[in-house]
């Protein structure tokens, strides 16, 4: 198979919801789109709406703190394209909100796993799929830090700065990694922070997916 022959290959870890699944959807246009997340129902539904619009996709209904599944998904993308054009990394745990002395250990403990852990095993596997001209993509969150936002907060603020120091080093040899910043959308994952909010006001997920995807190829 040449290079020609080759479609385009987008992970999406974290496509079952919110602004993965919509990056994974709009992704579809352009790339050939390997979905991971947890909810074989929520993947399949995504894959019923890719297909609608002509695209394409491969579902991997997994869990990104199974390293042994991730290594086994990346050995296959290898196998199969010999190479990775766009990671999108999506997936996030957010544990409930608590003060520091009550945070639950089981979920301080899944948050360490799925927002700092999962993300330090993936890049090493990672990094070589993308090679030189590959694309990752994080999505910042300013609220570490803040009241309440103890277990999330400090995990995904590890998980970003983990992004930056591989952006840093990779400035000139690629792959290029992108730290973008999100606006405010009606996820579940919001839901849970913010019950009782107006959410007429928030950016629609789709949308919110294309500003960004525009935002990574203007960069």
């Amino acid at each position: 198979m040449t290079d020609h022959d080759t479609p385009k290959i987008a992970l999406v870890t974290g496509a079952s919801r919110g602004l993965g699944a919509a990056m994974a959807e709009q992704l579809a246009a352009t790339h050939h789109v390997v979905a991971v997340g947890r909810t074989t129902g929520a993947l399949e539904e995504l894959d019923d709406r890719i297909q609608a619009k002509g695209g394409n996709a491969t579902l991997a209904p997994m869990d990104i703190t199974n390293l042994d599944a991730m290594a086994q998904l990346c050995r296959s993308i290898h196998d199969r394209w010999g190479k990775l054009d766009l990671w999108v990394h999506a997936a996030i745990h957010a544990a409930p909100l608590t003060p520091a002395p009550f945070m639950d250990a089981k979920d301080w403990e899944r948050s360490v796993a799925t927002n700092v852990t999962a993300t330090g095993q993936l890049i090493p596997f990672l990094a070589p799929l993308l090679g030189e001209a590959g694309q990752a993509v994080f999505f910042d969150d300013p609220r570490g830090g803040e009241p309440f936002f103890g277990a999330y907060g400090a995990t995904k603020s590890a998980q970003i700065a983990l992004a930056r120091s591989w952006a840093a080093e990779t400035q000139r040899t690629g792959p290029r990694v992108h730290i973008l910043a999100p606006a405010p959308m009606p996820t579940a994952t919001r839901g849970r922070f913010h019950p009782g909010e107006d959410r007429s006001v928030l950016a629609q997920p789709m949308d919110e997916a294309t500003r960004l995807i525009g935002l990574m190829r203007g960069a």
